[in-house]
């Protein structure tokens, strides 16, 4: 068998045992679909197919992958569902541009943590496995759906959700998960929630504020919170019946004593129940000039990840921001009348998500390497540094929409994390609308062809 530039090779439903040695110099081979087979192994030569985009080893008898998967770097879509795998190489993350991986109804018990730098991965099938309890996935910031139904999961945590930003599809049916943590919130993209057949004895009420969620399914769970009837009548009233009991909760908390609710010069109250629920602690659109040291008082020993300070009159950020340092992820200041940004920003260890509506592009953003997320539309913003903006490489998202940016360096074409960049509403001729109206990864081709050579 030659390499005559075979593109697609699909050898299904046949009982093939091995993988001719022949098939594996096929190097320009994009497809190669061989489920339905008898497989047992792989030759190591597999690594040679290095043009492979799609590779479909389902529905065999495989129970190891070869090393040599790693060289298989264009790999698009790979499917192992239904082998004997009892482990996957660590190797198989350096496929840096795999968006599918399906691994159903194999043995696995572990994932290698290698496997959560994988930042490309859109969808990750791992159904009926023996997983009995999840990694973390600080890199996933693309994974829209995952399936990890049919396991013997316990725990899903807080560090388990906060880097699945884009996530839309998050099936757990049939484990044992005994609670649902009130991080869940933090996907906001979320749309189906499936926990069918778990341990479930009651739920967040922050569910009910996912703005996208339009499938909970909850069947087979022992709630003892939720009547049954209101279970039944679907997922909308569901999640409004959630909503009600943080009003009344919060309610319950302002009319209560001092010690879960106080009283500030402004009037307003302190929100407990965000604070040591929802770990959000907010104070916005109060017109305040400073934040009262009652807010930051609150707080105490727990740990706060999101803060929203917007619609105020703040001149600087709060100096006592620093002692959420450990735990704060998101910070929105937007809307306020910040004249300056100071370096209390720099020491926020885990922000990752900033909304500040500033006038000028501050200088210290570029100093705070976590940031993955800055909002920056409808100001004045007359210029950015994209060489410093380059050095950022888990910044993901940038809106400077409706600036003052009179030009768009071209070397921002080389800022190849950004996923998503918002420039339409700025003065600049150059890229015009119709590039814009491409999206980001057009925009971006685009400046990169016009740096100077």
């Amino acid at each position: 068998m030659s390499d005559f530039c075979l593109l697609s090779l699909y050898w299904i439903h046949n009982k093939l045992k091995n993988v001719p040695e022949e098939l594996t110099q096929l190097s320009q081979l994009k497809s190669l679909l061989l489920q339905h087979n008898e497989l047992i192994h792989l030759p190591d030569g597999f690594g040679q197919l290095i043009s492979l985009e799609e590779l479909d080893l389902s529905n065999n008898q495989l129970a190891t992958i070869p090393s040599s998967f790693a060289f298989l770097t264009r790999l698009v879509r790979l499917n192992l569902a239904h082998n004997q795998l009892r482990s996957l190489p660590a190797e198989i993350s350096a496929m840096k541009r795999l968006k599918q991986l399906d691994c159903t109804k194999n043995q696995l018990e572990t994932i290698p943590s290698e496997l959560a730098s994988m930042a490309s991965l859109e969808q990750l099938y791992l159904r009926k496995n023996k997983l009995q309890y999840l990694p973390e996935f600080p890199s996933f910031k693309l994974l829209k759906e995952l399936h990890v139904g049919e396991n013997q999961i316990e725990v899903l945590s807080a560090e388990h959700l906060k880097h699945l930003s884009s996530l839309c599809v998050l099936e757990l049916r049939d484990n044992k998960l005994k609670s649902l943590p009130d991080e869940i919130t933090l996907l906001q993209g979320l749309e189906r929630l499936d926990l069918t057949n778990n341990d479930i004895s009651s739920l967040p009420c922050a569910l009910g504020n996912l703005p996208q969620l339009k499938l909970l399914a909850l069947e087979g769970n022992p709630l003892r919170t939720i009547r049954r009837d209101m279970l039944q009548k679907g997922t909308q009233e569901l999640l409004k019946y959630l909503r009600s009991k943080i009003q009344d909760d919060t309610t319950s908390l302002n009319e209560g004593s001092p010690v879960t609710a106080m009283t500030l010069p402004s009037e307003s109250r302190i929100n407990i129940h965000a604070i040591t629920a929802l770990k959000v602690l907010e104070y916005r659109e109060k017109r305040a000039a400073v934040i009262p040291d009652e807010i930051f008082n609150a707080v105490g020993s727990n740990s706060v990840t999101t803060v929203n300070f917007s619609k105020n009159q703040l001149n600087e950020i709060p100096k006592r921001i620093v002692e959420l340092k450990e735990s704060v992820c998101d910070v929105n200041l937007g809307f306020n009348k910040l004249s300056s940004i100071s370096l209390e920003l720099c020491v926020l260890h885990k922000l990752t998500h900033l909304d500040i509506r500033f006038k000028i592009f501050p200088n210290v953003l570029y100093r705070i390497p976590t940031l993955e997320t800055i909002l920056l539309s409808n100001n004045q913003v007359g210029s950015i540094d994209p060489l410093q903006i380059r050095k950022m490489d888990k910044l993901g998202t940038l809106d400077l929409q409706n600036n003052d940016l009179l030009q768009v360096p071209p070397e921002l074409g080389n800022c190849i994390n950004l996923r998503t960049l918002l420039l339409e509403g700025n003065p600049f001729r150059t890229p015009r609308a119709a590039i814009l109206a491409k999206g980001t990864a057009a925009v971006l081709e685009y400046l990169k062809s016009r740096i100077p050579t």
